[in-house]
């Protein structure tokens, strides 16, 4: 099988799309022949080792077997199942996250992320949505994010900002989404109550105050978003590393950082997938690959201008 591989860390052209050795699934297992996966930002910082704490994660010189295959979502027709396997059967079309996905073929246990797509998605769409959806979900859930919430979304047009504010619509918040220019009208379409496009305005000098501030693509502060936080209000980091030590100094502050990382779960995947089928949660593709330009979209993601997802298809793939 064909796959995006790497076996040391470095720019996006340390990636080589190889022929590999199909994978076999265990008797707990299904085999997916994948059609659709996607490059991310997190993508990006693993095959590159930045920040260097991802050596600790993941090999510390050079990633360790399990990590040199790139991808980590992926959607596609299951191939065969194990001897084990109920619930999926040849045939199915399925989505979901595993290690390993910008490839052909992907084995996953069947009572892992992996669940069937809804009905009316394209496998590019089933593929380009549950990162940033759980990216989007655990700041909703740790903010405790609900009915009348003020809730401040800046970055509002990447993978984790436009689920943050389709998913502060579904909790019943007051959603304001901060953007660039081009990705204001997406933005509003998504829900956003209110839109603020940060090259004409910056949302601390308005007089209005957020009981969440979001910052879902970190490059904001708690230092310039605290003058718009309620008292008490929540700033909820998702990137840099010095929002650590800030959340431990204003843990009894009325006016807090949190910083918020779980590991994803199969409930959550049922939940996107349950919003999809109901038509409440719209994924939003910025652009697509194929697998033999896969180091370009991993070159593209960096730039941290992409809008939505960006997705890697395979070959062959049917619609």
């Amino acid at each position: 099988m064909r796959a995006a591989f790497h076996d040391r860390y470095g720019p996006p052209e340390v990636l080589r799309v190889e022929e590999l050795e199909r994978p076999a699934p265990k008797a707990d297992e299904l085999l997916v022949r994948i059609h659709a996966s996607t490059v991310n930002l997190t993508d990006c910082h693993m095959r590159g080792a930045y920040p260097p704490f991802w050596r600790f994660l993941i090999g510390f010189r050079a990633p360790k077997p399990q990590f040199r295959i790139a991808g980590r979502e992926f959607a596609g027709v299951v191939e065969e199942v194990g001897a084990d396997v109920t619930e999926f059967e040849p045939g199915d079309r399925v989505f979901g996250r595993r290690l390993g996905a910008n490839a052909e073929y992907l084995c996953v246990r069947d009572s892992g992320l992996v669940t069937p797509i809804p009905a009316g998605l394209t496998f590019e769409e089933a593929a380009g949505t549950f990162d940033g959806f759980h990216q989007g979900l655990t700041p909703m859930q740790r903010a405790r994010v609900g009915e009348g919430t003020r809730l401040l979304v800046y970055g509002a047009s990447g993978a984790c900002g436009t689920a943050a504010v389709q998913l502060g619509k579904h909790f019943g918040a007051h959603v304001t989404a901060v953007c660039n220019t081009k990705n204001v009208d997406l933005v509003r379409a998504l829900g956003a109550d209110e839109v603020i496009d940060y090259l004409h305005e910056d949302f601390t000098k308005r007089r209005e105050a957020y009981d969440v501030v979001l910052d879902a693509v970190g490059m904001h502060s708690f230092l310039r978003s605290r003058r718009a936080l309620k008292r008490p209000g929540l700033f909820v980091a998702t990137d840099r590393l010095v929002n650590f030590p800030l959340a431990l100094l204003t843990r009894w502050s009325a006016r807090r950082v949190v910083f918020t990382y779980r590991e994803p779960d199969k409930a959550d995947l049922l939940l996107l997938a349950q919003l999809l089928e109901a038509g409440e949660y719209r994924p939003v593709i910025d652009s697509t690959y194929p697998l033999d330009r896969v180091v370009e979209a991993h070159r593209y993601v960096e730039t941290r201008q992409k809008t939505g997802n960006v997705v890697v298809t395979l070959d062959g793939a049917a619609r």
